[in-house]
C-alpha cells in the first residue's frame, strides 16, 4: 500500500483527495494545511488520517512513500526539496516552481536523492489531449500544418489569501493557466524554433491574458490563455489542429475529426473515472486528475520510470513560459 501525505487542502488538494479515495493501492495517511478547518474536512475522508498544521511539520514527522504538494506555486520548491531529502517521492502541482532557479535546484536534488518527482501538468493526462497525442504520434493525421490551443477562465477568486492575484507568488495567468497548453504543445511537437508573445493587461498593468505564436519550422501554433473574465464567463479549453489529412477540433460540441474527404467523425471517449469536484475553482471533472494520480501511484508501486510528466521536462516548460512573460513585457508594467 502506497502511503501519501497530502500538503495543501484547498481547491486542488480536495480534488486530489477525492481521486486517492478511489485509486487502488494507495491511502492518504496525513494531511497538512495552515487552515485547520480545511485539513479536517479532507482528513475525515481518510480514516485514521493525521493532521498537521504545516507541510514542513508533516515532512519532518511522517514516514510516507510520497507527498502530494498542492500549495501555492511560490511554496512548491522548498517543500519538494525538503521531502526528497527526507526520502520521500513527490507529486507537485504545476507550475513546478515560481522561478527557473528553483526548478533547476529541484532537478539537482532529484538526481542527488534518487527520488521520483511527477509534476501536475494534468493536460498530459486529459483524455482528449492524450487521444490527440497518441493518434498524432501514430501518424494518423499526418504532419501538423498549424494549430490553436486556447484556455480561458473567470478571475480565480478561490486562492488562499488571494495568492493568485500576486504576480510574485503566482506568475499571473501566464504561469498558472497558460502553461498547461504551452507544455502540451511541447509534449506534442517538441521545442519550437522561435516565438513571439503579446499580453493583455488590466487597468493596473497586471498581465491577465497572453497570446503566443510558436514557430515549428514554418508551422504556426498559437497558444492563448487568460483569466481576466467576469464570474459568469464559462471555463473554456479548446483546440483546433490543422493536419495534412484532416482538421482535429475540440470545441463546445465535443471532439471531431474533419477529414479532407468531407466526412465529420465524432469521437466519443469514455472516462475511466467520472467523479466531480465540489470545492470550487474552474474545473468540475476529476477525470484528468484521476488519470495522472493513478499513473503516479502506478510508478511508485512498480518502480517504473515516470515518463508522463517528469521534473526535468516540466522545468523546460517553466523556462519557456517565463521567456514568454519577459517577451510580453513582464508580469506587471
Amino acid at each position: 500500500m502506497i502511503k501519501i501525505g497530502l500538503i495543501g487542502c484547498g481547491f486542488m488538494g480536495s480534488m486530489h483527495s477525492a481521486c486517492y479515495s478511489v485509486i487502488e493501492g494507495v491511502e492518504v495517511v496525513a494531511v497538512a494545511d495552515v487552515r485547520p478547518e480545511k485539513a479536517a474536512e479532507i482528513a475525515k475522508n481518510h480514516p485514521g488520517c493525521k493532521i498537521y498544521s504545516t507541510g514542513m511539520e508533516l515532512i519532518e514527522n511522517e514516514k510516507v512513500d510520497a507527498v502530494d504538494i498542492c500549495l501555492p506555486t511560490f511554496l512548491h520548491a522548498e517543500h519538494a526539496i525538503a521531502a526528497m531529502r527526507a526520502d520521500m517521492n513527490v507529486f507537485v502541482e504545476k507550475p513546478v516552481a515560481r522561478t527557473l532557479a528553483e526548478g533547476e535546484e529541484m532537478i539537482r536534488v532529484e538526481k542527488e536523492t534518487g527520488k521520483m518527482v511527477q509534476v501536475g501538468l494534468v493536460i498530459r493526462s486529459w483524455n482528449e489531449y492524450m487521444w490527440l497525442k497518441e493518434n498524432y504520434d501514430a501518424g494518423k493525421f499526418g504532419k501538423i500544418l498549424c494549430a490553436n490551443f486556447t484556455r480561458l477562465s473567470s478571475r480565480p477568486t478561490w486562492g488562499w489569501e488571494s495568492w493568485l492575484d500576486n504576480p510574485d507568488r503566482s506568475g499571473t495567468a501566464a504561469l498558472d493557466l497558460h502553461i498547461h497548453d504551452v507544455d502540451f504543445v511541447r509534449y506534442l511537437m517538441g521545442e519550437p524554433t522561435g516565438f513571439y508573445s503579446r499580453a493583455g493587461r488590466n487597468a493596473d498593468g497586471l498581465l491577465e491574458h497572453i497570446s503566443t505564436v510558436f514557430d515549428y519550422n514554418g508551422a504556426a501554433v498559437t497558444v492563448e490563455g487568460g483569466w481576466g473574465y467576469p464570474a459568469a464567463f464559462p471555463f473554456t479549453a479548446v483546440f483546433r489542429v490543422v493536419c495534412e489529412k484532416c482538421v482535429v477540433v475540440l470545441g463546445g460540441d465535443g471532439l471531431h475529426i474533419y477529414w479532407n474527404d468531407g466526412t465529420d467523425e465524432k469521437v466519443e471517449l469514455k472516462e475511466e473515472f467520472q467523479g466531480n469536484n465540489n470545492a470550487g475553482g474552474n474545473l468540475s471533472s476529476l477525470g484528468g486528475y484521476y488519470n495522472e494520480l493513478k499513473y503516479f501511484v502506478g510508478c511508485l508501486t512498480t518502480g517504473s520510470k515516470n515518463t508522463r510528466a517528469p521534473l526535468d521536462d516540466s522545468v523546460k516548460s517553466l523556462a519557456l513560459v517565463l521567456n514568454e512573460i519577459e517577451l510580453a513585457g513582464g508580469c506587471k508594467i
